[in-house]
């Protein structure tokens, strides 16, 4: 029997335990996917609690833990509600001994032992001395210290083209500052033209840009302006939450048209979603591709599935599921509309249904060439992003790919307390390959062995996302 998340967790016989020691474990990371907010890494915020830092406050937070407390029966008031951080914190410690065979427990107790060193279970017991030994680090343990004691490189937030990416201007700076911050520019509300959110965000890109926007080249122009403002504050990535793929070849006219109807608040039927959305993301592509950027495409996301709590809570709150539409022919069409032109981008493919990674990997060797692993199938995402839906991931990638150009691992998190992912998925990554050894699969070298787990835990996406 294991140790309970010792040295060798999730590692399998000695050369494993060899990888994840003398190359995994020593790399940096870099961090291109997250959600944290950047005044709060400029401002070197303090947690007032570790309910806070770990459950989150005011309706943002950590909504993987939020969905189990509700199946665990949990009132939402110590949840998203305005009971107090004990109790709050003392709830999730009731539910946590059933949370066996979840991530979030494996989560849970590696960010107790990284940041609080502290090894016990958490459980009903152990609520409140966890809760005051945690509290007492908090005391110095500031949202820089995390990165840094995770040896966090670099780290891209997720940034709306309207942002004035004042606290990005600060940090570039700020010599105190020991990782690297940039912007990475979300343009979803001004593709989701079908979106009740759709006509207010125009009026503010109008009142950011200084000009109304009455036709969709006047729309194109204001996005190619603030692009350029996001290159010239260090941004070299995109992301799209695309959901539901879109896209159908259109005219200029075509697209503006459904423009138009977005404007006027009037109704937009799918096929309008394909013209205009697709439309959309041949532009940006182009431009991204111009400055040499990576375009990230997040699809298969079912959102905001309880209308009842949506109401009340607003999105991002727990409420998401898994798309399971098709999602190849409309993927492949729109990468082939940008290679054509000669201006396909380095691009990261991203399903949160496991059912397409053979479609998306197969895909994404129809569209290479120029560079190593231009375009990418990137790593297993939101409700994947745990031990058996990384190692599917991983065998995909291998199966039909090269796991050893992959850009590895991201947090996709709001919360300071998630880079010990990253040790969870260096230490998943060197047994898998490990495995094929093991199996007599490849030989045991280890010295392109420990090159391409260093590569794949970091080398590669520093390289990946440099402009």
């Amino acid at each position: 029997m294991k140790q309970f998340l010792g040295d060798d967790f999730l590692l399998h016989g000695e050369l494993a335990m060899k990888l994840y020691r003398d190359h995994a474990a020593k790399m940096p990371i870099f961090d291109f996917h997250c959600h944290l907010v950047p005044q709060q890494i400029y401002e070197d915020h303090r947690f007032s609690s570790i309910t806070e830092a770990w459950l989150g406050e005011n309706g943002y937070g950590d909504h993987y833990k939020w969905r189990l407390m509700r199946e665990m029966g949990v009132d939402e008031s110590y949840i998203t509600g305005n009971r107090s951080a004990f109790e709050k914190f003392e709830k999730y410690a009731e539910c946590m001994p059933y949370f066996i065979g979840n991530p979030i427990y494996e989560w849970t107790h590696l960010e107790l032992k990284t940041y609080f060193g502290i090894t016990k279970p958490l459980s009903p017991a152990t609520a409140k001395e966890i809760f005051d030994e945690a509290n007492e680090v908090l005391k110095t343990m500031t949202a820089r210290k995390m990165m840094e004691l995770n040896r966090v490189e670099t780290v891209f937030t997720t940034d709306d083209p309207v942002d004035d990416l004042h606290y990005h201007e600060l940090m570039a700076k700020d010599p105190t500052l020991k990782t690297k911050v940039y912007p990475c520019w979300r343009p979803d509300k001004a593709i989701n033209v079908e979106r009740a959110t759709f006509i207010p965000w125009i009026k503010t890109l109008e009142g950011v840009v200084k000009r109304p926007l009455p036709t969709l080249n006047d729309l194109l122009l204001a996005l190619k302006e603030r692009l350029a403002f996001f290159v010239d504050h260090g941004c070299a990535a995109s992301d799209h939450a695309l959901d539901v793929l879109h896209f159908k070849k259109a005219t200029y006219e075509e697209a503006d048209a459904v423009y138009q109807k977005g404007l006027r608040g009037e109704r937009i039927t799918p096929e309008e979603e394909d013209i205009y959305k697709g439309y959309l993301l041949v532009f940006l592509g182009k431009e991204y591709h111009r400055y040499n950027m990576v375009q990230q495409y997040h699809i298969g996301a079912l959102r905001d599935n309880s209308k009842r709590n949506y109401a009340v809570l607003g999105p991002d709150t727990g409420y998401d599921a898994v798309e399971d539409l098709p999602v190849a022919e409309k993927l492949s069409a729109l990468l082939n509309e940008l290679d054509e032109a000669a201006s396909l981008p380095k691009t990261v493919l991203y399903t949160l249904n496991e059912k397409d990674y053979i479609a998306l990997v197969t895909l994404m060797n129809c569209f290479q060439g120029g560079q190593k692993g231009k375009i990418q199938v990137g790593t297993a995402w939101w409700f994947n992003d745990h031990y058996d839906g990384m190692l599917a991931q991983m065998k995909k990638l291998s199966s039909d790919g090269l796991i050893s150009c992959f850009i590895g691992m991201l947090t996709d998190s709001r919360s300071f307390l998630s880079y010990p992912r990253h040790d969870y998925f260096r230490r998943e990554l060197c047994d898998f390959l490990a495995s094929l050894v093991e199996e007599g699969r490849y030989p045991n070298d280890e010295e392109t062995l420990g090159k391409i787990v260093e590569d794949v835990s970091f080398r590669n996406a520093k390289a990946y996302f440099t402009r």
